[in-house]
C-alpha cells in the first residue's frame, strides 16, 4: 500500500508530507507529489504508534467481557499499534500453548501487534515458576512476565524469576501488593474510607514490595518492571533505585494521572480500581514522576468487566477499568495542556520506552525515513464527551463517562495499513 499524509506535523512540529509505501516512511518533505491515495492531514499531530505495556483482553476465557479482536478494535482506535496482554486468562498463559494462542488471534485480528505476556508461576498460584523459556521459545517469543492481578509475594520466588528472565533478555512485570496488609480492602487507605465505612488499602502495601523488588534486582543484576505505580512513596522509591543504577523501570496509568479517592463518594463500583485511586497528592507526584522520567511510561492496564461485575455494591464489584481508547486522551489532558509533557516526550513515554522494555524491535521508532509505518494521527483542538454505548470495547465499565476529553484519534496506520480511518476501525 502507497499513502501520501498531506499537512501533518511530526511530534507537533512543522507540518509535511510523508509518504508510506510498502510498510515503511518512503519521504518527508514539503509538496510532495504521488499517484497514491492521499489523507489530508493538515493539522494532525503524529507520533509513533503508541505501544501499550499492560492490557487485559480476556481472552481465551471471559469472551463475555472483551475478546482479542474487540480490544484490538479499542486498541487501534486509541491510536495503538501494539499491546501486551496479560497473563491471567483462564487458562492462564503460563505454556507455551496459551500464549501461542493469544499471539495467533492478535495475528488474525491484524489491527495492532498482540504480543502475550507469560505468567510467573503456575496458575498465578505463586508457589512455582510457569514455563518460561518455553514461552520465550515459543512463537509469540514472549519477554514480559508477570502474574498481574497478583504480587508475586514469595521473595525467594521473585528471586529466581528475576535470575531465570535475565536469562531470557526479558523482565519481570510485578504487580506491587503486600497481600498480607490488603486482606479485604476497597479502596485507599485514609480518612475517606473510615468515613464511607470501607476497608483501607494502604500505600506502604505497594511501596514495601517495590522496596524488595528493586533490592532484590539490583543484586541480581536483572531487569524489574512495576506496574501500575500509584503512590508518591513508590515514585520516591522508583527515582532512589535508578540513582543507584538499578535497572528498573515503571508505568502509570491514565486513570491514576487524572482521578482521586474521591470518586468512591458515590459507591459507584466503576472507579474501583486496584490498586486504588489515591490522593491528589499522589496524583500529582505520579505526574511530576512521569513528567521527568522517573515513570517511563504509561500503560492503560486496560481491564472490560461485565455488567453484573460492576453493577452491583462497592465490596462484590471486581477492580478495573476500561483504558484503551482514552488513554491518550487522558494523557493530553493531564501532561501536555498543563505543559508537563511535549509531543515528542508523549511519544518516548507511550511508544519508544514502552517498546523498549517490552523487546519490540519494530515499534516505538523514530518518525524517518526507512522506519516502520506505524503511526498514529490525532486532532489535538478536538473535544469530546465519552460515551460507553459508543466504544468499540465489548464492556462498558469506562470510568471516564460523561466526562469531556481533548484530542481525537484520527487515522492510526500499522505497517503502512490504516487500522483506523477517520476515526473508524478498518476490521
Amino acid at each position: 500500500m502507497t499513502l501520501l499524509l498531506k499537512g501533518a506535523r511530526p511530534y507537533g512540529e512543522d507540518a509535511v508530507d510523508i509518504l508510506v509505501k510498502d510498510g515503511v516512511i518512503a519521504a518527508i518533505g514539503e509538496s510532495l507529489s504521488t499517484t497514491a491515495d492521499t489523507i489530508d492531514a493538515t493539522g494532525l499531530v503524529v507520533l509513533p504508534g503508541l505501544v501499550d505495556l499492560h492490557t487485559h483482553l480476556r481472552e481465551p476465557g471471559r469472551e463475555d467481557t472483551e475478546t482479542v479482536l474487540t480490544g484490538s478494535r479499542a486498541a487501534a482506535l486509541g491510536g495503538f499499534t501494539a499491546v501486551h496482554a496479560m497473563a491471567n486468562t483462564d487458562p492462564v498463559a503460563d505454556t507455551a500453548g496459551v500464549v501461542e494462542q493469544v499471539w495467533r488471534l492478535g495475528n488474525d485480528a491484524g489491527l495492532v501487534d498482540v504480543v502475550p505476556v507469560g505468567a510467573v508461576t503456575v496458575g498465578l498460584g505463586g508457589e512455582q515458576l510457569a514455563e518460561l523459556g518455553a514461552m520465550a521459545d515459543s512463537a509469540a517469543r514472549v519477554r514480559v512476565f508477570s502474574d498481574d492481578g497478583k504480587c508475586v509475594s514469595d521473595p525467594a520466588l521473585m528471586r529466581r524469576a528475576l535470575e531465570y528472565v535475565k536469562a531470557l533478555d526479558g523482565v519481570v512485570a510485578q504487580h506491587a501488593e503486600e497481600p498480607r496488609l490488603t486482606v479485604g480492602a476497597q479502596m485507599h487507605e485514609g480518612d475517606r474510607s473510615a468515613r464511607l465505612g470501607l476497608t483501607g488499602w494502604p500505600a506502604v502495601a505497594e511501596e514495601a514490595i517495590i522496596a524488595r523488588d528493586v533490592l532484590l534486582a539490583e543484586h541480581v543484576g536483572a531487569r524489574l518492571h512495576v506496574c501500575h505505580v500509584s503512590t508518591a512513596g513508590s515514585v520516591e522509591l522508583i527515582r532512589w533505585a535508578k540513582s543507584r543504577g538499578v535497572q528498573v523501570t515503571a508505568e502509570v496509568t491514565p486513570h491514576h494521572l487524572l482521578l482521586t479517592d474521591a470518586q468512591a463518594e458515590g459507591y459507584d463500583a466503576t472507579f474501583k480500581v486496584n490498586p486504588p485511586l489515591r490522593t491528589a497528592e499522589d496524583v500529582a507526584a505520579l505526574r511530576a514522576g512521569l513528567a521527568d522520567g522517573t515513570i517511563d511510561a504509561v500503560a492503560t492496564d486496560h481491564a472490560p468487566h461485565a455488567g453484573e461485575d460492576k453493577e452491583c455494591e462497592w465490596s462484590a464489584a471486581r477492580p478495573g477499568m476500561l483504558g484503551l481508547e482514552q488513554a491518550l486522551s487522558v494523557v493530553v489532558d493531564t501532561m501536555v495542556d498543563t505543559g508537563l509533557l511535549t509531543w515528542r516526550e508523549v511519544a518516548d513515554r507511550m511508544s519508544v520506552r514502552p517498546a523498549q522494555i517490552g523487546r519490540l524491535a519494530g515499534q516505538g521508532r523514530p518518525i524517518a525515513v526507512g522506519e516502520p509505518a506505524n503511526l498514529v494521527l490525532l486532532d489535538p483542538s478536538a473535544r469530546a464527551v465519552v460515551d460507553p454505548a459508543a466504544l468499540a470495547s465489548k464492556s462498558r465499565n469506562s470510568p471516564y463517562a460523561g466526562r469531556e476529553l481533548p484530542a481525537r484519534v484520527v487515522h492510526t496506520l500499522l505497517r503502512g495499513e490504516l487500522s483506523v480511518l477517520d476515526g473508524k476501525v478498518q476490521k
